[in-house]
């Protein structure tokens, strides 16, 4: 939401892959924190956990009060009611939590929108649930954005180049830090997340080490890469890499991207799994779950 503020007002064309962001307007928002709730979205994107910096002095009102997130299966139908006259359901909390990501999935259908899965918990790859958005002919993006400059990216590329220069991959491996509720969470769910990530490194010969949680690093987050392999005549290469970024940065840009894809095909007719999606998620239809 800074963002979209921040390229209206700026016309800066820094750090997005397409610059003319004016058309993404907000709909609706759900939270679970009770001191969001009630709230118009500019004041309630600032509030405890969220830690990200602002990128703009002040924003102005939205006019979107947020409203309480799904508490249950019941509460499908409040939820849905409320999409009226949105295209596209963002779906950014946690990951590690599929019954939630799943009823979102149910109100967004119920609501005939496209849904985004921003997370590593399975909905895209399910695929009965695939089938469903198909055949209402609402769009179904996921699972777990890969962020636009982030661990996964930059360790499936750097895979690629070894295999493209014909050296032979002996080891990998990658370590995660953050301060963001995200990783709070991952600490204690992340299995999926951990799946997801495999599925993006794309070799079995990768490890991901558990998430490690620092709050002092709040919105940022610092990975360590390390390829171990060998060239010519079985002599050794060995790569590490240190990587620090924003981590909702890395997201924002993306889900820009997502929901621009989702809404042309809604537009179209086009119902089920956009292609052109896969190369911005780690988990797309088909990867293990």
């Amino acid at each position: 939401m800074q963002g979209v503020a921040f390229y209206r007002a700026t016309g800066s064309d820094v750090g997005i892959r397409r610059p003319d962001i004016a058309d993404v307007e907000f709909a609706s928002a759900f939270a679970i924190s009770d001191d969001k709730i009630g709230r118009d979205l500019h004041d309630a994107i600032f509030l405890p956990p969220n830690n990200y910096p602002r990128l703009v002095e002040r924003l102005q009102p939205s006019g979107v009060t947020v409203q309480r997130g799904l508490t249950g299966p019941a509460e499908i139908g409040r939820v849905a009611g409320a999409l009226a006259g949105a295209e596209v359901l963002l779906y950014s909390a946690p990951s590690g939590h599929p019954d939630s990501a799943r009823a979102y999935a149910e109100a967004a259908l119920a609501a005939g929108v496209a849904f985004v899965d921003t997370t590593s918990d399975p909905i895209a790859r399910d695929p009965e649930t695939l089938g469903r958005f198909a055949r209402a002919g609402l769009p179904l993006i996921g699972d777990d954005l890969a962020s636009q400059f982030g661990t996964s990216v930059v360790h499936h590329a750097l895979l690629d180049l070894l295999r493209e220069r014909g050296l032979t991959l002996v080891s990998s491996y990658q370590v995660n830090l953050g301060g963001t509720e995200d990783f709070r969470n991952l600490t204690e769910n992340g299995a999926a997340k951990m799946r997801s990530k495999l599925n993006a490194a794309g070799s079995g010969q990768v490890a991901v080490a558990p998430f490690g949680y620092l709050p002092h690093l709040k919105s940022q987050k610092i990975a360590h890469l390390n390829i171990e392999a060998q060239g010519w005549g079985e002599t050794a290469v060995s790569l590490d890499v240190h990587l620090r970024v924003q981590d909702p940065s890395g997201a924002a840009g993306v889900n820009i991207d997502l929901i621009r894809i989702a809404a042309a095909a809604l537009r179209e007719g086009r119902g089920g799994y956009p292609e052109q999606a896969a190369a911005l998620l780690k988990s797309p239809p088909g990867t293990a779950i």
